[in-house]
């Protein structure tokens, strides 16, 4: 099975396996999280004069038409310098009971707080008449004006309103427009994997804002490319956030969501992180599955898979993580933004000769 998707964005842009990258797994025809059925994804992406770098990005986990609707979730931080708002209320009920925004770190309360009004707005509740919103953020601030606001409530609900299913751009857009990963430029990414669980099948999708890591640790299948593709380095020590949001269509139950949330960090490991002291690498997860028996009150029947059964699960999430990190930064170009500051471009070419060097093409 192959997909023109798993290879190009929209834009035309290559992703990791159009380079030729040896991935595990079988890919959803998107090979993004919006292979999961409903889930929906907008961006709203800011790039004025030589200091605005900055975006939103907008996730409807059931899409649009279900917005009212919850998901079971769970949610995991690995080093918490750095905000997801809502995770509180979905630690105690294990329940997401609304659309997530991501951006930067000067911006998340403005996104949280827009959430609300798009809600609002839409006339979309859940049974109550309020709400805890999800907003995370990463910092942008080495090529944006970070503390120029310059995201707005509009923004945010642009992106909301612009949430769609299907193919997903990737790179320099939407709440990763201004990010860097291990001192490449970087941004907004997302894989998919297709699940067998005895005669079920499932989808796992991850979405990435990826913002992390020193040069020196890259790792890409195995290999330290980062030590031979020196150039361009800008961070004096590890700093920068992650946030991965997965989603699956697998029944689960809250505390299975987490389990999810907790393999995260072992994809982020395969390209290289230790996870540094100033990075919020803060994770979340959740399933589609159940809609019936959410949102209502009384007694509720749902299925779940049996916890000796996620292993497939834990296993695509560790590949999505890992391939989307990988295609935020292949899947991008150079960038010039705040103070003049170059972010250089993952060199396609290079990569590849230190890839067949060590026998991994």
């Amino acid at each position: 099975m192959t997909s023109q998707h798993w290879e190009r964005t929209p834009a035309g842009k290559h992703r990791a396996r159009g380079l030729g990258l040896r991935l595990p797994g079988t890919p959803g025809s998107y090979n993004a999280v919006t292979d999961v059925a409903g889930v929906e994804v907008g961006y709203t992406t800011l790039i004025e004069a030589d200091h605005v770098r900055t975006g939103v990005t907008g996730l409807l986990p059931r899409g649009r038409d279900g917005a009212g609707t919850p998901c079971m979730a769970g949610t995991y931080s690995l080093n918490g310098n750095g905000e997801m708002t809502g995770t509180i209320w979905i630690e105690e009920i294990g329940e997401l009971q609304t659309p997530i925004t991501i951006t930067n770190t000067s911006s998340c309360g403005v996104t949280r707080d827009a959430t609300l009004r798009w809600l609002v707005q839409n006339g979309i509740g859940t049974d109550q008449d309020w709400g805890l919103p999800v907003a995370a953020e990463t910092y942008d601030g080495d090529l944006n004006d970070i503390n120029g606001f310059h995201v707005t409530s509009e923004h945010a609900m642009a992106a909301l309103d612009g949430a769609a299913s299907g193919p997903l751009e990737m790179g320099s857009v939407g709440g990763g427009t201004g990010m860097c990963t291990y001192e490449f430029k970087a941004g907004s990414a997302s894989a998919s994997r297709l699940v067998g669980i005895g005669a079920a099948r499932y989808t796992v999708g991850t979405f990435v804002q990826s913002n992390f890591g020193q040069r020196a640790e890259l790792t890409v299948l195995g290999v330290p490319v980062g030590r031979e593709l020196a150039g361009g380095e800008f961070r004096p020590k590890g700093a920068g956030s992650i946030i991965a949001i997965v989603a699956t269509d697998a029944p689960l139950l809250p505390h299975q969501c987490k389990r999810l949330a907790r393999r995260v960090p072992l994809g982020l490991a395969r390209t290289g992180t230790i996870s540094h002291h100033s990075s919020g690498d803060i994770f979340l997860a959740f399933s589609t599955a159940n809609a019936e028996a959410l949102g209502t009150g009384g007694i509720r029947h749902l299925t779940a898979l049996a916890d000796s059964d996620l292993d497939p699960l834990f296993q695509a999430v560790v590949e999505t993580v890992e391939e989307a990190v990988l295609d935020a930064m292949i899947a991008n170009d150079a960038m010039t933004g705040r103070n003049g500051l170059v972010v250089p471009a993952l060199p396609h070419d290079d990569l590849l000769k230190v890839l067949s060097a060590a026998g991994r093409l």
